[in-house]
């Protein structure tokens, strides 16, 4: 089966590592730069969740949206995201208006971004 791999606009790498990873718990798996003061591209993961981060402007828009469906421990997740009390986020959980058993947090990146994470 064929795998898809989102690209997020990103604009600012201190401010994705802070978000990303220092928060949502992502690990970089790699990133790359062609040369000296040009775009970054960072590879991450988290719970078998992965994205690519771009600064190049042609890779993609900001203001993207993904679903990540069947997030086992949803919510031991979102507590554990609130209980960093990061600074720029605080999301709430909600059940799914399609599913009284599913369940779901969203997320704003610093760029526009948003990940809507579901599960039981």
């Amino acid at each position: 089966m064929a795998i898809i791999r989102p690209i997020f606009r990103i604009f600012d790498y201190k401010k994705a590592v802070e978000f990303y990873v220092d928060w949502l718990g992502f690990k970089i798996l790699d990133e790359h730069t062609f040369e000296e003061n040009s775009p970054l591209y960072i590879r991450i993961s988290h719970e078998g969740i992965e994205i690519h981060l771009s600064e190049h402007h042609g890779d993609c828009s900001p203001g993207a949206k993904i679903i990540v469906e069947g997030y086992v421990g949803l919510k031991k997740y979102h507590q554990k995201l609130i209980q960093k009390n990061y600074k720029y986020n605080k999301p709430g959980i909600e059940k799914a208006f399609w599913n009284e058993k599913i369940y779901c947090v969203e997320v704003i990146d610093p760029f526009g971004n948003k990940i809507i994470f579901t599960g039981e």
